[in-house]
């Protein structure tokens, strides 16, 4: 795992483009302690005058050794990459590619990229299994190609306007380019107020871009970058698993993870699992065992608290046969941590303190790769949303054919009758939509609602620019209507998988791990079981007493019954009090202060008024609506922004 950027500049600029990437670099050295490289591949000479250089900071992983560095060239020094991610069949294609009679000088899983291009062009991507986001320069052809994996594990950030080109890991490596000014997005400020991040392609950065998951770019100098997609989540569905029955569907769910974590453990240095004691990572645990491997499990846990999860993944991990490490921290070491972890907000999020926490955790532990059970809930049904679709399902078609005026006549008696809090807000909000998937789940997962965002924007809601059509409606309205033969649930897994998953869960778990580099794997995001997942019945998704039977059928037998069987309990930190508490000076600070107001251009009266509600322990304002403003805040006098 790595960190990686560039700039192709048209012409020669006042900045060159190997003084703007080793700035890039410099920021990255979090992603890659174990070293870097920075490397100019066209320097302005010739008739193109093109300008090019890419750089690379190094987590190393496969093939240790100084073959394995970046940026790398092939042999005949006309094609170079530099690349951050894991390609879990390289093994595999590296024999094919031998057999063809390539050439390898390293064991690195870079070199079959490299080779790959060289024999397949890009239709390279469609062989690799794994998780990658790299950049490659085809000096031939004078293109470089940008390419992104298929479920957006791995981020990668560009932008481009006339005669320049950059991209990066992250957002701050482009601002520190010297070239990219942090002025705010309007739109992109809506967007994260309403869904605690901003939906993809944008970013809060007016002018940066994030490439979007299982899709190329191709950029040539003095041309426009063409960008396509090589794969879809809903066009690529296994429609052999259609007619499967339900126990046929558990073993092949069963036989694919298996496999999936067999890839994900090849590495030349250890493997831990985070282990939660829920049915995701347990499965994880479980595959691991059966792969052969005692499994090395690590739990983070809080004596005495709430949700504390730490006796359960004791008995899992007693269960399989795990290694396991309980890493415990009282309140003292996590207020301590918060500060850092703010500070490490590449893209600003309400809900990435939690990966912090267990990332750091596990790393001070020795172990630079870990398997999470990240995809699970989405997947699987795991979270409310599936069945609170499923019963609006019953009554939507009826709804969509009421008039628009008496939907709203129903939200408004919500909104008067019903007891105030925010879940009664989103009952009238879903009223108010026709009740179709596209216009009711990103209701369901609002932060703010659309009134309380136009008083926190004020001026810059009204101006129109920050009040676009919501992305996330339009996504989903493209994207299913060509899945009408799609099972329901696989197409609220799509909604989960497309917009909370990716944009704050897979973004927030990157930022997070590599600001400690640690590498997180996530097995159940393998695009083979994806693909079959999807296609399954919802029957079969639904079958039998216990959550998410597809996963629970093949560990049940194996596991403590009263550990799987439990009310689904996150990783949830007790920021309520401690907001109330011993953080309420550094919330007050971001809060109150001019960050929010002069930077940002939020609404003082309305911030300060969320914040009194919040104080007064009334049920209209979370903790979390607040602590995503305090994000925004650090974030925003952190990297200078302004609107």
């Amino acid at each position: 795992m790595c960190g990686i950027a560039g700039a192709l500049f048209d012409s020669i600029q006042a900045v060159p483009a190997e003084e703007a990437v080793g700035r890039m670099v410099r920021t990255l050295g979090h992603r890659g302690p174990d070293g870097s490289g920075l490397m100019r591949l066209c320097s302005g000479d010739g008739a193109a005058n093109v300008d090019l250089a890419v750089g690379h900071t190094r987590l190393a992983i496969l093939d240790l050794s100084e073959r394995g560095a970046q940026p790398m060239r092939d042999e005949t020094e006309r094609v170079a990459v530099t690349y951050n991610g894991e390609i879990y069949n390289f093994a595999q294609l590296r024999s094919e590619l031998e057999r063809r009679g390539r050439r390898f000088r390293s064991d690195s899983d870079t070199e079959v990229i490299l080779e790959g291009y060289r024999e397949w062009g890009d239709d390279l991507v469609n062989r690799l299994r794994g998780m990658f986001a790299f950049a490659l320069w085809d000096g031939e052809r004078g293109r470089l190609l940008i390419a992104r994996d298929r479920l957006g594990i791995k981020p990668l950030y560009y932008v481009e306007r006339q005669g320049q080109f950059l991209f990066a890991s992250e957002v701050r490596a482009l601002l520190a380019s010297g070239l990219v000014s942090p002025t705010i997005d309007a739109t992109a400020l809506d967007q994260y107020l309403a869904y605690q991040t901003t939906a993809t392609p944008r970013t809060l950065v007016r002018d940066v871009r994030m490439l979007e998951p299982g899709r190329l770019l191709v950029k040539s100098a003095g041309m426009p970058s063409i960008s396509r997609v090589y794969w879809d989540f809903i066009g690529s569905t296994d429609r052999s698993a259609r007619t499967a029955t339900t126990d046929a569907a558990a073993e092949r769910v069963s036989q694919l993870l298996d496999e999936s974590v067999r890839l994900h453990l090849v590495s030349d240095v250890p493997v831990g699992v985070f282990l939660s004691g829920g049915i995701d990572s347990s499965a994880l645990a479980l595959a691991v065992r059966r792969a052969g491997v005692t499994p090395r499990t690590f739990t983070v846990s809080f004596p005495g608290a709430a949700g504390d999860e730490g006796e359960f993944a004791r008995r899992i991990a007693e269960a399989v046969g795990a290694d396991h490490t309980e890493i415990q921290l009282g309140e003292s070491d996590l207020l301590q941590m918060l500060p850092d972890a703010v500070a490490s907000f590449d893209h600003p999020s309400g809900d990435a303190v939690n990966t912090y926490v267990v990332s750091k955790a596990v790393r001070s532990a020795g172990i630079k790769v870990a398997l999470s059970g990240l995809g699970g809930d989405e997947l699987f049904g795991g979270y409310a949303s599936f069945g609170r679709l499923s019963h609006a399902r019953r009554w939507a078609r009826a709804w969509q054919r009421t008039p628009a005026g008496v939907r709203q006549a129903a939200a408004a008696a919500v909104r008067t009758f019903a007891p105030s809090s925010i879940a009664s807000e989103k009952r009238a909000a879903v009223l108010e939509t026709d009740g179709s998937l596209p216009q009711a789940f990103p209701v369901l997962r609002q932060v703010f609602s659309k009134a309380q965002r136009l008083r926190l924007l004020g001026a810059i809601g009204g101006s129109g620019e920050g009040a676009a059509r919501d992305p996330y409606v339009a996504l989903l309205e493209t994207a299913l209507t060509n899945a009408t033969t799609l099972p329901f649930i696989s197409r609220v897994s799509y909604a989960e998988a497309r917009t909370y998953m990716h944009d704050v869960l897979l973004r927030d778990t990157d930022q997070m791990s590599m600001r400690h580099g640690l590498e997180v794997r996530v097995p159940l995001l393998d695009h083979e079981l994806v693909q079959y997942v999807m296609g399954v019945s919802d029957e079969a998704k639904q079958a039998g007493a216990g959550p998410k039977p597809l996963l629970l059928k093949q560990i049940q037998a194996a596991l403590p019954p009263d550990c799987l069987r439990r009310p689904k309990q996150g990783f949830v930190l007790p920021f309520a009090a401690w907001m109330r508490g011993a953080l309420r000076p550094y919330c007050e600070t971001h809060l109150l202060g001019d960050t929010l107001v002069g930077r940002v251009g939020l609404d003082g009266g309305a911030v300060a008024e969320l914040w009194q509600s919040f104080v007064d322990g009334r049920p209209t304002v979370s903790w979390s609506r607040l602590w995503t403003l305090v994000a925004l805040s650090a974030w925003a006098e952190r990297n200078g922004a302004t609107r």
